[in-house]
C-alpha cells in the first residue's frame, strides 16, 4: 500500500510542479513585449518598434536619439474548455485577467552609442480549473511570474551594421496546486488532499543583437537569448481532510509539510526577419523564432523529507523544438496615424505522450491590429491580438486515462505603451 501511494503521489506532485501556460508561444513564453510589436505580430526583429526593441532586438535602439521612456501593459483574457471522454461534461478554466506590463529606456550618449533598459516577464501566467474538475489529480492551479531586468548597450559599429548585447536578471515565483486521491478512497473532492508547492529562484542570462542594412529600403535583424537555469525553492504543503484523519491519524506523517527544490532550464531563443520598406508609408517584415524546448526533458523534484516514503521524483517531459513564422507591416496614414497589422503562427512543445492540462499548449495562430499615434514627443499605441490555438485531445498516456478529452484553448489580448521622448 505504502508503495502505491508513494507512486502516487510522485505522479501528482509531477503533474503539480509544471509551468503553466503561454501567450503565443510555444511551452509557456510570454511575447507581449509593446503594443507596437503585438500589433505586428512581433514582426519587429528588423525595424524599430521604439524603445521594446530592446527585448525585441537591442541593436534597432543604436540610432536612437535622446532619452525614450516607454511603459506598457496587456490585458489578456484566456478562455480553456475541457470537454470529457468519459462523461460527456464540459468545464472551463477560471474567469481570471492576466496583466503581463514592461518598461523601457533608451538613453544615447552619443551618436552610435545608445544604452537601453528593459522590464518584462519573459514567462509565465497561468491556469485554474474548478476545484472539483476531473483532472483535479493533475492541476488545479498553476500561476508562475517572472520578472525580468534586462540592462543593453547598442553600438552603430559602421553606417550600415548595428551591434547589441545585455545581460538578464531573472526571478521567478511559482504557486502550482492539484489534489491526491489516495488508493481504495473514493474520487470525491471532499476526500482529496490538496497539495501546494511554493518556491523562487533566480538565474542570469544574456543576450545578443544584431541590424544590417542591406540598402536604404531592405534591412535584416537577428537577436538571441540565452538559456536560464533556474534553481527553485520552496515548500511543499499538503491539507489533509479531516474525515482521513480520523481513519488514518498517521497521514499527517505520510504527508508532512516539507521543504523542497527543483530546477528548470528555460530555453535558448533564436529570431530573426527581413524587413522592406514598399513605400514612404508603408514597411513589411517576415521573420522566425525557434526555441530549445528539448532542453526541457524532464522534471526532478527533492524533498526535504519523505512524503509518502519518497523523496525524490522523476517526471519525464520530452518536449521539442519549436519553430514560429512572424508576419507584420505597419502603414503611415499621416504624421499622427500608423496602422498595425500582423499575423504569427507557432508550434507547439508538447508530444501527446505527456501532454497534460497544467500546459494545454497547441498549435497557435495570432491575428492582430493596432495603431501608434503620435503628438510631438508623445506616442501612444494601441493594439487588439487574438489568439486560436487548435483543438487537441488528450488520450491515455504518462497521467494515465485522468482527464482525456478534447481541449479548446483562445485569448483574447489588449495592449497598451505610451512612449516619451526627452
Amino acid at each position: 500500500m505504502r508503495k502505491k501511494c508513494h507512486l502516487w503521489v510522485a505522479l501528482c506532485l509531477a503533474g503539480c510542479l509544471v509551468l503553466p501556460v503561454q501567450v503565443f508561444a510555444s511551452g509557456f513564453g510570454i511575447f507581449t513585449q509593446g503594443a507596437t510589436g503585438l500589433g505586428q505580430g512581433n514582426a519587429v526583429v528588423a525595424h524599430s518598434s521604439g524603445p521594446s526593441a530592446v527585448y525585441f532586438n537591442p541593436a534597432l535602439i543604436a540610432q536612437s536619439q535622446g532619452t525614450q521612456f516607454e511603459i506598457g501593459t496587456t490585458a489578456l483574457f484566456p478562455n480553456r474548455e475541457f470537454t470529457s471522454d468519459a462523461t460527456g461534461k464540459s468545464e472551463e478554466t477560471e474567469d481570471t485577467v492576466y496583466f503581463p506590463s514592461t518598461l523601457y529606456l533608451t538613453h544615447a550618449i552619443k551618436d552610435g552609442l545608445v544604452l537601453g533598459l528593459g522590464v518584462f516577464s519573459p514567462f509565465g501566467l497561468g491556469t485554474e480549473w474548478p476545484k472539483d474538475w476531473e483532472g483535479r489529480y493533475i492541476a488545479t492551479k498553476s500561476t508562475i511570474t517572472t520578472f525580468n531586468l534586462n540592462p543593453v548597450v547598442a553600438w552603430q559599429a559602421t553606417p550600415d551594421l548595428a551591434l547589441a548585447v545585455g545581460v538578464d536578471f531573472l526571478y521567478l515565483d511559482a504557486d502550482l496546486q492539484s489534489n491526491i486521491n489516495l488508493p481504495g478512497v473514493p474520487a470525491i473532492q471532499d476526500l482529496d488532499i490538496r497539495q501546494k508547492f511554493t518556491g523562487d529562484g533566480t538565474a542570469v542570462g544574456f543576450n545578443l543583437g544584431v541590424q544590417y542594412q542591406l540598402t536604404p529600403a531592405v534591412s535584416i535583424g537577428a537577436a538571441y537569448r540565452s538559456k536560464f537555469d533556474v534553481d527553485i525553492d520552496g515548500e511543499a504543503k499538503f491539507k489533509i481532510p479531516t474525515a482521513l484523519t480520523d481513519l488514518d491519524p498517521t497521514l499527517p506523517f505520510i504527508f508532512p509539510n516539507t521543504d523542497g527544490d527543483t530546477s528548470i532550464e528555460l530555453p535558448q531563443q533564436v529570431v530573426a526577419g527581413i524587413s522592406g520598406q514598399l513605400n514612404e508609408r508603408l514597411t513589411m517584415e517576415i521573420g522566425f523564432r525557434w526555441e530549445d524546448w528539448s532542453s526541457f526533458d524532464q522534471l526532478k523534484i527533492k524533498l526535504d523529507q519523505a512524503v509518502a516514503g519518497g523523496t525524490e521524483v522523476i517526471a519525464p517531459r520530452d518536449w521539442h523544438d519549436t519553430w514560429a513564422l512572424t508576419l507584420g507591416g505597419q502603414y503611415r496614414l499621416n504624421d499622427t496615424v500608423t496602422l498595425l497589422g500582423g499575423y504569427l503562427y507557432g508550434e507547439n512543445a508538447v508530444p501527446d505522450k505527456t501532454f497534460e492540462p497544467a500546459v494545454p499548449d497547441s498549435d497557435t495562430h495570432l491575428f492582430c491590429i493596432g495603431s501608434d499615434l503620435q503628438w510631438d514627443a508623445v506616442k501612444l499605441a494601441l493594439s487588439y491580438a487574438y489568439q486560436l490555438q487548435e483543438d487537441r485531445s488528450k488520450s491515455t498516456n504518462q497521467y494515465g486515462s485522468i482527464a482525456n478529452g478534447d481541449y479548446e484553448n483562445d485569448i483574447h489580448l489588449l495592449a497598451v505603451s505610451l512612449t516619451y521622448t526627452f
